[in-house]
């Protein structure tokens, strides 16, 4: 799938917002939590969205790694002393990462869809530039010296918003072209270097937090759209079983479990390499975060994942864990086989599990059991493994239809 990074700015310092006695508006709370995080999340939860960067203000530091934490972001950028210089920064800032495609979004617009998201995302399929817009519908006045000069006529004017879309490159070149230029916004950059720019619809909640009314405006909205916003305890399990082959010629004594390699006469049959207690802390963790299980990650027809590590497999969904802003309580694994036997490896194992993940071996436990001789399991033919996983999940509870639009 092709890398497409959101860059959200949040470099402001709020000059016709006087509340909050000093900080800066888009770390103001927003039903309890900062109102970046929302901006945040609205990019993090939507799948198509590779990666987030913030590009902050150096002295936001500690107020950004309070809104960001436990999520799973970019490294953040310092930004410069306008916008447009910020955004050139964090642009520069993506070339090792090397996205095809780009979102640049204002960080005090919390209340994105994930509509408005697809739509650019789609559109950008076909075009070079994108941005959401709405249809002016107020009669717009040039005023002079407190007087009206003249009345625009409003056909054919929109407001543009953001999230605005571009192809990384193209966007990256304007910038760098035109730095000496005042733009006030990324889509004119894009226009001023003759690339044609598209719009789909926006949305009216889309609104970006500019004054203290905004701010009591997005503060009565959120009390509609979000009804609660809490971190709630949520349990998976997982189980996974795999046949015992003979060794061939040339293969190792190892088979995998639970990330170590034990000594065993015999080979697991497997597409990746068959370690059954990552594979059912896998399926547990995804069911804790209720997306799919194990098959649907690393599907056995993907030659991708042939004879896969399954710790990188692990990572993989660890990663997912935070980017679902949950985090991982306690694992337990049971192993289910009569040989090999576990109990002189089980810290061991646990220690290798600790690792990928992130948490202290004391929150990991794993234990064997066999199935008293019944059974394939029973007979040596097989191995099998069962988990389950807790964690902590930031839940936002919002009323579907307004958030939508």
């Amino acid at each position: 799938m092709e890398k497409i990074v959101a860059l959200i700015t949040a470099c402001g310092r709020g000059n016709r917002f006087n509340r909050g006695e000093g900080i800066p508006k888009q770390y103001l709370p927003l039903a309890g939590v900062p109102l970046l995080r929302h901006t945040i999340l609205a990019f993090l939860n939507h799948p198509q969205i590779s990666d987030v960067i913030c590009v902050i203000h150096p002295d936001d530091t500690a107020l950004y790694e309070e809104a960001a934490a436990g999520l799973d972001l970019l490294n953040p950028i310092f930004g410069g002393e306008t916008r447009q210089a910020s955004i050139r920064m964090g642009l520069e800032a993506l070339r090792d990462y090397n996205p095809v495609q780009v979102l640049i979004h204002d960080g005090v617009r919390p209340f994105v869809s994930k509509r408005v998201i697809s739509g650019i995302l789609e559109k950008l399929e076909t075009h070079p530039a994108v941005i959401p817009a709405i249809a002016v519908e107020d009669t717009l006045k040039k005023i002079g010296d407190g007087k009206i000069e003249w009345t625009l006529e409003r056909e054919n004017l929109w407001r543009a918003q953001t999230p605005q879309g571009f192809i990384y490159q193209d966007i990256l070149n304007s910038h760098i072209a035109f730095k000496d230029l005042h733009f006030t916004d990324d889509a004119a950059l894009n226009e001023y270097a003759g690339i044609p720019v598209a719009i789909v619809p926006g949305s009216q909640n889309n609104f970006k937090i500019t004054t203290e009314e905004d701010y009591d405006r997005a503060k009565r909205m959120v009390s509609f759209l979000i009804h609660e916003i809490k971190e709630e305890t949520r349990c998976g399990s997982g189980f996974d079983v795999h046949a015992f082959r003979d060794k061939k010629k040339g293969e190792n004594n190892f088979i995998r479990i639970c990330g170590i390699d034990v000594e065993f006469e015999k080979k697991i049959e497997a597409h990746s390499d068959g370690d059954v207690g990552i594979h059912a802390a896998i399926d547990a963790l995804l069911g804790a975060i209720g997306d799919g299980d194990i098959g649907e990650h690393f599907p056995p027809s993907d030659q991708k994942w042939k004879n896969c590590d399954s710790r990188e497999m692990l990572k993989i969904i660890n990663d997912l864990l935070k980017k679902r802003s949950a985090r991982l309580i306690n694992l337990d694994i049971t192993i289910i086989c009569e040989k090999p036997k576990i109990l002189k490896h089980k810290e061991r194992m646990k220690e290798a599990l600790a690792e990928i993940l992130g948490i202290s071996k004391t929150r990991i436990n794993v234990k064997a059991t066999t199935t008293e001789q019944l059974g394939f399991l029973g007979r040596g033919e097989g191995i099998a493994a069962q988990a389950i996983a807790s964690v902590i999940m930031t839940t936002h509870l919002r009323s579907n239809q307004p958030h939508s639009s």
